[in-house]
C-alpha cells in the first residue's frame, strides 16, 4: 500500500471511530419544538424518539380536536428537522479537514 493510501485509510479508521462516538453523544442530546403558539411542546432525542409531548389544557376541547392535531405534527416534524440539523452540524465537525473522497462515509 503506497503511502497517500495508507494515510487515507488511517484518517477513514480515526472518522469511523470518531463517527461512533458522536453517535452515542447524539443519542443522548434533545431538542425542542413548540407550535401553536406554545400550546404544544414537544422534546425529541437525537435519535428521533420523541420523549416529551406537552398540551396546554387550554387547547383540550372537543372543538380543537383536529387543530391539536395538525399542531402535534407540525411540531414533532419541526424537532425531527432539528435533529437533522444538529446531526448534519455535528458530522461536519468530525468530515472536516479528513480530505476523503465523496461517499467514503
Amino acid at each position: 500500500m503506497n503511502g497517500g493510501m495508507a494515510k487515507m485509510m488511517k484518517q477513514l479508521q480515526k472518522a469511523q471511530a470518531e463517527m461512533g462516538r458522536l453517535q452515542e453523544e447524539i443519542a443522548q442530546k434533545t431538542v425542542e419544538s413548540t407550535s401553536g403558539g406554545g400550546a404544544v411542546r414537544v422534546v425529541v432525542n437525537g435519535q428521533k424518539n420523541l420523549v416529551s409531548l406537552q398540551i396546554d389544557p387550554e387547547v383540550l376541547t372537543e372543538e380543537n380536536r383536529e387543530m391539536l392535531e395538525d399542531l402535534i405534527i407540525a411540531a414533532v416534524n419541526e424537532a425531527f428537522q432539528r435533529v437533522d440539523e444538529m446531526v448534519a452540524s455535528e458530522m461536519q465537525k468530525v468530515t472536516s479537514g479528513l480530505n476523503l473522497p465523496p461517499g467514503m462515509l
